[in-house]
């Protein structure tokens, strides 16, 4: 049935949903000149910069795990993320984040239809959200919740630059991820697998690793393994290793038994049980997830120190 209620034809529902879209604010980028510059060439200049130095290692990748920090703190390592991207066939990037500061039980999309960034506006997929809208199981962001949220922004420079050579033919997905529990995650992970299993699509899941120090309530020392810096790259490598085996209830059992401070373990997890989910349908591939960088904001080395660990890692998926 092409009516969408008493007296509207599918056309003119399509007429007004295009109407109501043209009134729909765009996104400000508000961590844009204090988290990474507000200038298109100062940031350009950064990213390619990054970009160069770093090396294609896993590659083409169907998704990557990067982190959100300051860029002046994890640009570098973001970009090994970002130089496994092939942009050619790509025509969505779905980017999903954590919450930092509101609670949600499940996930939540924009109420916006564009992405500021200093370099070029992104376009949110519509036809995309209208598809998960009806799943019935994400909310709506409002704009003041959406522009606080980092975790989506901070990957907005990256993905415009790397994307750049098809600027106007692809969109982004972007996806607030909240505190989900393990069955929701594989919920999740079966509505974004029939995505995930789209050469068109990339995926970028928003997370930093170890949050150490007591401003993080986190301090979690084993002198066996040297330095407090050198415990915690331990500690983030047991954790990394989980996600390379793809296997979302090791890497679930990994969290309950370290506390790992890990921000985007449920983006992860939703990643993790979307692989799975598309293994058991998709035998036919191959499913590879390599860490390609790591790096810490600080070598911590008293109780009194702090710092965040960075990881950077790509997901590709071959025909056997």
């Amino acid at each position: 049935d092409e009516r969408g209620g008493v007296g509207f034809t599918k056309n003119a529902q399509e007429a007004r949903l295009a109407k109501q879209l043209k009134t729909m604010p765009i996104r400000k980028a508000l961590h844009a000149g204090s988290w990474y510059s507000n200038s298109r060439s100062i940031l350009t200049a950064q990213l390619e910069g990054w970009l160069a130095d770093a090396d294609v290692l896993h590659a083409p990748t169907r998704a990557i795990i990067a982190p959100h920090a300051g860029l002046s703190y994890c640009g570098a390592c973001g970009a090994v993320a970002y130089k496994q991207v092939n942009p050619l066939n790509v025509t969505k990037v779905f980017i999903l984040g954590p919450s930092h500061h509101v609670y949600l039980a499940g996930c939540a999309l924009s109420s916006t239809t564009h992405y500021e960034t200093p370099l070029y506006n992104l376009e949110i997929d519509q036809h995309v959200y209208r598809e998960l809208q009806a799943t019935g199981l994400f909310d709506q962001m409002s704009q003041s919740v959406d522009e606080e949220e980092h975790s989506i922004e901070m990957h907005l420079p990256y993905v415009a630059k790397v994307m750049e050579s098809r600027r106007g033919q692809f969109t982004i997905v972007p996806v607030l991820v909240g505190a989900l529990k393990e069955e929701r995650e594989v919920e999740y992970g079966k509505i974004f697998s029939k995505y995930l299993a789209d050469p068109s699509n990339l995926f970028v899941i928003s997370s930093d690793f170890c949050h150490w120090g007591k401003r993080f309530s986190y301090t979690h020392y084993n002198k066996e393994h040297g330095p407090i810096h050198a415990s915690i790259e331990k500690l983030d490598r047991e954790g990394m290793a989980r996600i390379e085996s793809l296997d979302p209830r090791a890497f679930s059992a990994y969290l309950k038994d370290t506390q790992n401070t890990i921000c985007g373990r449920h983006p992860i997890g939703v990643l993790l049980n979307a692989v799975d989910s598309l293994r058991s349908s998709h035998t036919d591939f191959d499913y590879c997830f390599k860490f390609v960088q790591y790096a810490q904001s600080n070598h911590c080395t008293s109780k009194s120190d702090s710092s965040v660990s960075y990881a950077s890692g790509s997901l590709t998926i071959t025909q056997k």
